[in-house]
């Protein structure tokens, strides 16, 4: 079941967030992510977020701001069985285009969007991290 973010489920939502950051972005130190955290849960409760639950347990969810993709996240023990996807076509369904940025490095997420209607419009770097990454950008049809 795809539902909004409620305050009780932020401390999840940002655990997900913290480990499949490591886990997918190891070309930037761990620090970064761990020192973001805090900034992260906050910035959660004021955003538009939706997660996607199991018997009561949240799997993944996706984080927007307007038309842009902040991220999707997918708990470790449940990539690849469609939550991505499921959460993408959610939001597909409520905007008319969406925007993202994904790492370079990230070869995983780049095919996944692809996959899903995005392309790359531009290559650009992440002055935090010091990391090229694309703005990827999907309209509706």
């Amino acid at each position: 079941m795809i539902r909004k973010l409620l305050n009780g489920d932020i401390d999840r939502v940002a655990d997900i967030w913290l480990k499949t950051n490591l886990k997918a972005h190891y070309f930037i130190s761990n620090q970064y992510w761990k020192s973001n955290y805090e900034l992260v849960k906050e910035m959660m409760s004021q955003s538009e977020v939706y997660v996607f639950e199991v018997d009561k347990m949240i799997q993944g969810f996706v984080g927007l701001n307007d038309e842009y993709i902040e991220g999707i996240f997918v708990s470790d023990e449940m990539q690849s069985c469609g939550i991505g996807k499921l959460l993408l076509d959610y939001i597909k369904d409520k905007k008319e285009r969406l925007q993202l940025n994904v790492y370079q490095k990230n070869a995983r997420a780049i095919s996944f969007y692809q996959r899903e209607g995005f392309i790359i419009q531009c290559e650009g770097l992440d002055e935090a991290t010091g990391e090229k990454e694309y703005t990827m950008l999907w309209k509706q049809k």
